[in-house]
């Protein structure tokens, strides 16, 4: 059995559930169509499934930044790559939310490999636009990255934010990040 077809059938189910976290390796493995064995060899667990599908969908992201792009490749300034960076994960988790509300509630979100490619990204960034020593520019990132945690967009969303107004908070948000640490 292809993994592709594992992949799908996990990707449709997490689409139509109303709370992804209810998605069942069995409820995967009955929908693709093999036994829940298979499952587990091919991807060892459910987040280890749930990486792999976003690592498909965050695929396009990683290669802008790591390539040519012009405000996320490694050539942009660093103001300009971060706004670029945290703008483009907005949509990213805007576009996949089923995916991302399922891998976002699962434990060990901070040590999973999309997590720390994130932070490093973004620690990197920061540190590069102003000056930061490491450990506030890896603080900065952190929070960051929480401002766009799944559950918080959704409440704001629930609270009639649009994504417009998301996207504009969010700008202000990074360029407060910007800025240079406070003198102790």
């Amino acid at each position: 059995m292809p993994p592709e077809r594992m992949l799908a059938a996990a990707d449709a189910l997490f689409a139509a559930a109303d709370q992804p976290m209810s998605v069942s390796m069995d409820a995967i493995a009955q929908a693709a169509g093999v036994g829940k064995g298979t499952l587990f060899r091919a991807f060892g667990s459910r987040d280890a499934l749930l990486d792999t599908l976003w690592a498909q969908r965050l695929g396009v992201l990683r290669t802008s930044v790591e390539g040519a792009h012009p405000e996320l490749g490694p050539h942009a300034a660093p103001q300009v790559r971060a706004q670029a960076f945290v703008a483009a994960l907005l949509e990213f988790k805007l576009a996949h939310r089923h995916l991302i509300r399922a891998r976002e509630a699962a434990p060990q979100l901070l040590r999973s490999t999309h997590y720390l490619w994130m932070h490093e990204v973004l620690q990197t960034q920061l540190s590069l636009a102003a000056g930061l020593p490491e450990s506030v520019a890896a603080y900065r990132a952190h929070a960051l990255l929480a401002s766009i945690h799944i559950d918080l967009l959704e409440e704001l969303m629930a609270q009639g934010f649009s994504p417009q107004d998301l996207r504009q908070h969010l700008r202000e948000h990074v360029a407060s990040m910007l800025s240079p640490a406070p003198a102790p």
